[in-house]
């Protein structure tokens, strides 16, 4: 397999290439778009000025764009400090004002001479009953009438480059884009009535009118899908080497098995009972296991990866749980361990806070293999750490980490099998996007015996109210989680709002309230933690720390304090640390309606009204997008430029169906489409899917 293929040379030469780019401007540009060419093809424009509205000046319109011929008739230079400098112009037919203010008279002087005729172009306005135009947008002879487009895409700037700069960048690197070979399939193609690679950057770049700037039409449709099609032949392309690589055929015990699942205090769902066979059925194929564990919040994914653990340690192999918090893994190993215990397996614990000889013993037990199931958090990366003999790890809220953590991990293994476990629900295409290498598992049941989470919305102001309330539900020995929001502006005010209510709280309810929150070490967190799972403290005043996977079950109350400031998922999170037990749970969510937006009180809604958190993932992708939902570098999400995941869901799962249909036909892409193919994955710079192509 060749190099980048040399149609594409020009593409990516670096930004400095395009005329008009100094040292200074490269910075800015690489910061804005990126720092090849190809980068400013990617940028795409957000709005259109139409400059077709050529009246004369006696006819002419305020308020609206223009483009106008006239004649210069005289300069009239400022007074005084403060006031413009105005040029009088003509058309035969009125008088027009160009004003331009802190301008340097001889530039005027040179640009617009008195008797010249220019063509001008900007936006006009009454001024006194006169018509003007405010600092012009373009100024031009007659002869380069051409240098003014009749519409005018506007382009998201920064600091220091100009709209007239970007444009002028953007048409640059238009000069440079080759006609490419055509990857796409010519049915699907003609069917959707998309034009080819080089027409469709054309076409967004040069948009007609405000429908050009729509993501659903046909040239932004196809670029989109290309981004996608890159994206899932690379995840598919991944896969495929996945599968390739040897594995381990980890058969278990099914007597160790059946005892598990009689040491189980509850009945298993369907949902979970299926995942699990899924998991042994993987461990048992002799293939690497790559597999996503998607629960809500509540599903019980932890007894499946209890139980899959089990089926390991049944074929003598050790099986390693990470976490991405302590309080998180302290968590797992308070659940784990006595339930591991009753059938005979041993179970450590390894995180940061483990120190000399306490380490040195657990690092033993890892080593010797009398650690059948090892629970840690990122101290299980470091080189001290090593493993018997470990056939199989489970990552849990995989988001919180780096995407290739997982396999840094799994490297400590022999052909390790990988299980990604989250918490987080996420709409099936950003499951395609992000985890489009790996076969999923979704846990969309509840256990038994949980009763539906009462959610309210009131108002800030009865605060008040809601502190008294809940001295009845103490009273009667419930828990309360109270919420401060975290705005990550400014987190010494965040910190100043939890400690200011949990001082109004302790006045109420004394030494029994706790606080919680990130600035704490680790150590004081898991304190507080343990007292109030103890029932030490029946009010935990927190920052969203608590987010995900705390597990307290007779906490029942969630108060979240400004909740138009939280995201759904977040929101979904945080109701899900209550109605963990079997009493009635309630969650309040106040809100200061002065300051709640039309999709504040959308996303307040749609949370009071459903606790299914697949839907409120598809109803979060709609109202905030893809990027802001997840948080791009926490999620692992892919960062697309040209793909809107709310507006362009069913070209993911049809790109994700295609990749797979090619792969099936042309594993190696050696056909004509599959050359054309590989172009794409350069363009779109997958060049580790051309090394997974080399490699086989």
């Amino acid at each position: 397999m060749s190099a980048r293929p040399h149609i594409l040379d020009n593409l990516f030469l670096s930004v400095k290439s395009i005329t008009g780019v100094g040292p200074r401007l490269s910075k800015l540009l690489e910061k804005l778009v990126g720092p090849c060419v190809v980068h400013l093809l990617w940028h795409l424009p957000v709005d259109v000025i139409d400059r077709r509205y050529c009246p004369p000046l006696r006819e002419a319109k305020g308020g609206v764009v223009a483009t106008v011929q006239v004649t210069v008739l005289e300069h009239i230079e400022p007074k005084r400090r403060g006031l413009p400098y105005r040029i009088k112009c003509g058309d035969g037919t009125g008088v027009l004002d160009l004003t331009f203010f802190n301008a340097r008279g001889d530039y005027l002087q040179n640009q617009l001479p008195v008797g010249t005729q220019r063509i001008i172009s900007g936006r006009l306005e009454f001024y006194n009953g006169y018509l003007q135009m405010p600092h012009p947008d373009f100024i031009v002879a007659p002869i380069d009438r051409g240098q003014i487009p009749d519409i005018e895409p506007i382009y998201p700037m920064t600091a220091g480059i100009t709209h007239k700069l970007i444009y002028k960048f953007i048409r640059g690197a238009l000069l440079r884009a080759p006609e490419l070979e055509e990857w796409l399939d010519s049915a699907h193609q003609k069917r959707e009535n998309w034009p080819s690679w080089h027409d469709a950057i054309t076409d967004v770049h040069t948009p007609q009118d405000e429908t050009g700037l729509s993501p659903l039409h046909p040239a932004r449709m196809r670029l989109a899908y290309d981004e996608m099609l890159a994206n899932q032949l690379t995840l598919s392309l991944l896969r495929l080497r996945q599968k390739k690589q040897k594995g381990r055929t980890i058969a278990g015990d099914d007597a160790l098995f059946a005892r598990a699942l009689e040491s189980l205090p509850f009945k298993l769902t369907n949902a979970q009972t299926a995942a699990v066979a899924d998991i042994r059925q993987d461990l048992q194929s002799g293939d690497r296991m790559h597999r996503l564990l998607q629960g809500d919040v509540g599903s019980g994914k932890t007894a499946v990866g209890f139980l899959s653990m089990v089926h390991a340690a049944g074929s003598g192999c050790q099986s390693a749980l990470m976490a991405p918090t302590e309080i998180l893994a302290r968590q797992h190993e308070h659940k784990l361990k006595p339930l591991a215990e009753k059938i005979g397996l041993n179970v450590v614990t390894l995180t940061g806070r483990d120190k000399g000889k306490a380490r040195a013993a657990i690092l033993a037990q890892i080593a010797d293999g009398s650690a059948h199931i090892v629970i840690g958090t990122h101290a299980l990366f470091q080189d001290d750490v090593i493993f018997h003999d470990l056939g199989f790890v489970i990552i849990d809220e995989q988001h919180r980490f780096g995407v290739h953590q997982r396999l840094q991990l799994s490297s400590k293994g022999a052909h390790t099998d990988v299980l990604v476990m989250t918490a987080t629900p996420i709409p099936r295409t950003l499951t395609l996007t992000v985890y489009g290498d790996m076969d999923v598992s979704r846990l969309n049941e509840k256990p038994a015996g949980r009763q539906p989470i009462d959610t309210r919305l009131v108002s800030n102001e009865r605060i008040d109210e809601v502190i008294g309330s809940i001295g009845r539900k103490i009273a009667a020995g419930e828990r309360v989680y109270w919420v401060c929001p975290l705005v990550e502006e400014s987190e010494k005010l965040d910190l100043a709002a939890a400690e200011e209510r949990f001082r109004h709280i302790q006045q109420h309810y004394g030494e029994r309230t706790g606080l919680l929150h990130g600035r704490m070490k680790p150590a004081d967190k898991d304190a507080v933690m343990e007292k109030f799972a103890a029932g030490d403290l029946d009010v935990l005043v927190s920052t969203t720390v608590i987010e995900v996977g705390v597990d307290v079950p007779e906490a029942t109350v969630m108060i979240i304090e400004h909740a138009e400031r939280f995201g759904l998922a977040q929101l979904h999170q945080l109701r899900g640390r209550i109605g963990r037990g079997s009493e009635k749970s309630t969650c309040l969510l106040l809100y200061n309606g002065n300051k709640c937006s039309e999709v504040a009180k959308q996303r307040l809604a749609t949370i009071r009204d459903s606790e299914d958190g697949f839907y409120i993932s598809e109803q979060d992708l709609k109202l905030r997008g893809a990027g802001e939902m997840l948080g791009t570098r926490q999620s692992g999400l892919p960062a697309f430029r040209l793909t809107s995941p709310e507006h362009h869901g069913d070209l993911i799962a049809t790109a994700h169906d295609d990749a797979r249909l090619i792969l099936e036909r042309d594993p190696d892409l050696l056909s004509a489409r599959g050359k054309a193919l590989r172009t794409l994955l350069y363009l779109f710079e997958r060049d580790t899917a051309i090394k997974y192509l080399r490699s086989g």
